[in-house]
């Protein structure tokens, strides 16, 4: 009880500072599906209706582009565009929204590969691209993004549409097979530059995508009794925590660095991943690891106006920062971080999160190193990043648009959590004023 009355308070506080300093508040929508509504495309396969989204858009008239490499559509964007149509629809019960989800989740089925993992493009004639290296059907980013997209579907439709949810679910049982036979039969390390790593993530230790593919295997585990799965989580959860480097007042400040000495800032899960599978765990390390990052390496971030990537090295035994690379900043960059700390506040119920995550936020609304709004809730595009302090790269591509709608739609689901983000704005333009 004295947590509701907290955080209501705090909702009346926001209320009056925001008004004293502006007299108003938008509280409309953030979410605004028109251009992902426009990237997306219904197509037909042998006959079966399908969705995909358009990778490309750029300025200034945003037509559709593809890539004379890689195609016009992948299962990476379709998966993302699945879990957001799924929470649009869950949230405002827009019947379009399921619509289109459930076709981009008939385009992930038909992706899938006899081996169990999924190619990534199509061309322009709708043929699956099996060649090029970010497509190829392999244990990679796009075939953890698609077992995340269609573990999220099938926990919905089981509810509602028995027959497409088993469906979904022979896909995904395809790829927990195919995951089975890649888990290593030893837990060893590995010497990288001074750096003792874990040598069982994949690709030995890309914690990124070890992120990802826990996140899938996670939902995995709370829709079946799957102990092997559930024991490979424990590993995959242990590999992440010992790619954590520095301490409250050492850099990297709690960072869990994305593969052997390097962090990247997009698709940075490791936290959110590392939570959502402490729902099911319980164990107090992984909720202690992911904490630390947050606290740490994310308030880091933020005073310094975010970063793309660092590298580490060592001298006399002290870890210290070999490059760190500040530009381009991307939307990937921003969300997971958002993701994290809206778990981290849903699982202590620590308002501090909340105000984290709106901190964060803010990013996309002129709270970054640029000054410039990255997402517009008045036609739905979000830029592609900001390439320096003076210049923002205003297409408005498939993952950017996506990775701003699931960040908003997170905002427009929590009345508190929309006034904390509007507050963070505003502190931020009457810092500047």
């Amino acid at each position: 009880m004295l947590q509701i009355i907290f955080k209501y308070t705090n909702i009346f506080f926001c209320l009056i500072a925001a008004f004293a300093f502006h007299g108003s508040l938008n509280l409309d929508s953030l979410v605004n599906t028109s251009h992902l509504d426009f990237l997306y495309e219904k197509i037909s396969i042998q006959g079966k209706e399908m969705g995909i989204i358009h990778i490309y858009s750029n300025y200034p008239d945003y037509k559709w582009i593809g890539d004379d490499d890689e195609g016009i559509a992948c299962v990476d964007d379709a998966s993302r565009a699945s879990v957001f149509y799924l929470k649009h629809y869950m949230l405002t019960g827009r019947e379009e929204s399921l619509i289109k989800n459930h076709r981009l989740i008939d385009f992930l089925l038909h992706m899938q590969a006899q081996n169990g993992f999924f190619y990534n493009f199509i061309w322009e004639d709708h043929s699956v691209n099996k060649d090029y290296r970010t497509s190829v059907a392999e244990p990679n980013f796009w075939s953890w993004r698609a077992l995340w997209a269609l573990t999220q579907a099938y926990s919905f439709y089981k509810k509602f549409d028995e027959k497409f949810a088993e469906e979904i679910f022979d896909t995904v049982k395809k790829t927990i097979l195919a995951v089975k036979k890649i888990i290593p039969d030893k837990w060893e390390f590995k010497e990288s530059d001074g750096f003792k790593r874990p040598s069982w993530l994949p690709y030995e230790t890309a914690s990124d995508q070890a992120s990802i593919l826990l996140l899938g295997l996670s939902a995995y585990c709370k829709q079946t009794n799957d102990k092997e799965i559930l024991n490979y989580c424990k590993k995959l959860s242990d590999g992440i925590i010992l790619m954590q480097e520095g301490d409250p007042d050492n850099f990297p400040y709690s960072a869990f660095l994305s593969w052997e000495n390097l962090w990247h800032a997009w698709g940075n899960l490791q936290s959110y991943a590392l939570l959502n599978f402490y729902e099911i765990n319980k164990d107090e390390l992984i909720k202690r690891a992911a904490l630390n990052e947050i606290d740490h390496f994310y308030s880091y971030l933020y005073r310094k106006n975010f970063c793309v990537e660092f590298s580490l090295g060592k001298e006399e035994g002290k870890i210290v920062p070999v490059s760190i690379k500040k530009f381009p900043q991307i939307a990937y960059s921003i969300r997971p971080m958002v993701y994290a700390c809206l778990e981290a506040y849903r699982i202590t119920n620590d308002s501090s999160y909340a105000e984290k995550a709106s901190e964060l936020a803010s990013w996309f609304f002129g709270n970054n190193a640029a000054a410039g709004q990255m997402y517009f809730p008045e036609n739905g595009k979000c830029f592609d990043g900001i390439l320096s302090p003076e210049n923002l790269n205003k297409n408005s591509g498939a993952e950017s648009t996506v990775e701003a709608l699931l960040t908003m739609i997170e905002f427009d689901k929590d009345p508190y959590l929309k006034i904390m983000l509007e507050k963070s704005r505003k502190e931020k333009m009457k810092a500047e004023y």
